[in-house]
């Protein structure tokens, strides 16, 4: 089974800078950080409201990192043009609503078919690789492919709540159909990325889809480097994600 990557997310180091109004903590440093930990890449979204990772993140980030940056967005034509700017590695477009604390599920692209495609078009030529991050729906997964998108990430917050909850069966029937929708992208041609709430505790299984290729992780990274350190907690996490791979 080939090497899952670790995406490791740093938007909540620029959340807890921003609270203050200051320099720090600076999210660049974090994403230095995590590089020499071990995360084979790093993950940023550039929300429409700014209220973490802000546009000079993104220029320090391209111009400091050694791995890839996988750069999250609305389908705007404002971070198109972002996008366009900076070329980074990968563009995962996501659903963004003003009010919510966090992206809420995955993005409809069985209903913005005819403007997706021409929205990741532009990206695509500029060498991004374009990702789109959805639910397990088969509807979403084949509208994916057929709009040309390279990646589908799987969003794994319902799972993950079903767990913290003690909702084992419905938990278990969320895993199946994570499983079953990445084994469909995967024969579409699609890689396939996960992520959205997962921790130490729910990780493993997620991390066992063969399919799978890459795992997004951030908020459960950084809150848990307030106690033992990013090193610290990227290491234990790139462990488990190891040993569930038969590693």
């Amino acid at each position: 089974m080939a090497q899952l990557r670790l995406g490791v997310n740093i938007d909540h180091v620029a959340t807890v800078r921003n609270a203050r109004g200051t320099a720090w903590p600076d999210p660049v440093r974090a994403a230095l950080l995590a590089e020499a930990a071990g995360a084979d890449g790093i993950t940023a979204h550039l929300r429409e409201d700014r209220r973490h990772i802000v546009d000079a993140d993104i220029e320090r980030l391209m111009a400091s990192l050694t791995r890839p940056l996988n750069f999250e967005c609305a389908a705007t034509a404002e971070m198109q043009a972002i996008a366009l700017r900076h070329r980074p590695h990968a563009v995962c477009i996501v659903p963004e609503k003003r009010e919510e604390r966090t992206t809420e599920g995955g993005l409809d692209v069985a209903a913005d078919i005819a403007r997706l495609t021409d929205y990741i078009a532009p990206l695509r030529e500029a060498g991004s690789r374009v990702s789109m991050f959805i639910g397990h729906d088969p509807r979403q997964i084949e509208a994916s492919a057929r709009i040309g998108a390279a990646v589908v990430e799987l969003h794994t917050g319902h799972y993950c709540d079903l767990h913290a909850e003690g909702r084992l069966a419905e938990r278990d029937a969320e895993l199946a159909a994570l499983a079953e929708g990445a084994r469909l992208a995967h024969s579409l041609g699609l890689e396939v990325h996960a992520g959205h709430g997962l921790t130490y505790d729910t990780v493993g299984p997620i991390a066992a889809l063969p399919e799978v290729r890459e795992l997004n992780i951030g908020h459960f990274l950084i809150g848990e480097a307030i106690f033992v350190g990013l090193d610290t907690a990227i290491g234990k996490m790139r462990q488990l994600m190891d040993e569930s791979r038969g590693g």
